[in-house]
């Protein structure tokens, strides 16, 4: 098991496993309202079972080498996480995503988290190309982008439709020549 530091505020990095199901449910009910109101991350994990079905789906996924699941723990508690979406490193590829809860918000876990995540990706499974994709309103996952050094590729015209209304989606990207430059200008350091 992995318990990366993310700074001297309790903040970890750690793998977000099937046997955390009742923590993972519990974190769920905390912030399903705001964790849901762009993305349905967690929707149908509603009781134990299903929660932990959602973790399985994911450590399979990451036996698969296709995707991965990691908890963002502040203090101890669980209060979101970071993933590899569409993980393909034959190709170079992938997507990264995150969620949290409100107690989890700005205090810049998922930033500090993510910049784990692309080093990783890049500099140890050697992919080319890292996307986050976001909808267009929500302006906290799009600053996200922004503090990670990423270039805005374009926008998929209601692309996403979500409690009834159809979202633009954002996309987003850094190569690995970008991402390598601007860790050594010492860019990706601090929140």
């Amino acid at each position: 098991m992995y318990a990366i530091s993310l700074g001297d505020d309790g903040a970890e990095l750690r793998p977000l496993e099937p046997w955390h199901a009742e923590e993972f449910l519990a974190h769920l009910e905390r912030g399903r309202e705001f964790i849901n109101r762009f993305v349905p991350f967690g929707a149908k994990a509603t009781d134990v079972d299903t929660a932990r079905e959602l973790l399985q789906r994911y450590a399979d996924m990451r036996a698969a080498d296709t995707a991965s699941l990691h908890g963002l723990w502040l203090d101890g508690r669980l209060v979101g996480g970071v993933l590899f979406l569409n993980f393909d490193a034959e190709q170079g590829n992938c997507e990264v995503g995150c969620w949290l809860e409100p107690a989890g918000t700005g205090r810049g876990l998922v930033t500090r988290a993510m910049r784990v995540l692309i080093d990783f990706a890049v500099e140890q499974r050697g992919v080319h190309r890292v996307e986050w994709v976001a909808s267009a309103g929500n302006e906290p996952s799009l600053n996200v982008a922004r503090r990670l050094g990423m270039t805005r590729d374009g926008v998929r015209r209601e692309a996403y439709p979500h409690h009834g209304v159809r979202h633009d989606l954002e996309t987003w990207s850094v190569l690995a020549p970008e991402w390598r430059a601007a860790r050594a200008r010492g860019a990706h350091s601090g929140r």
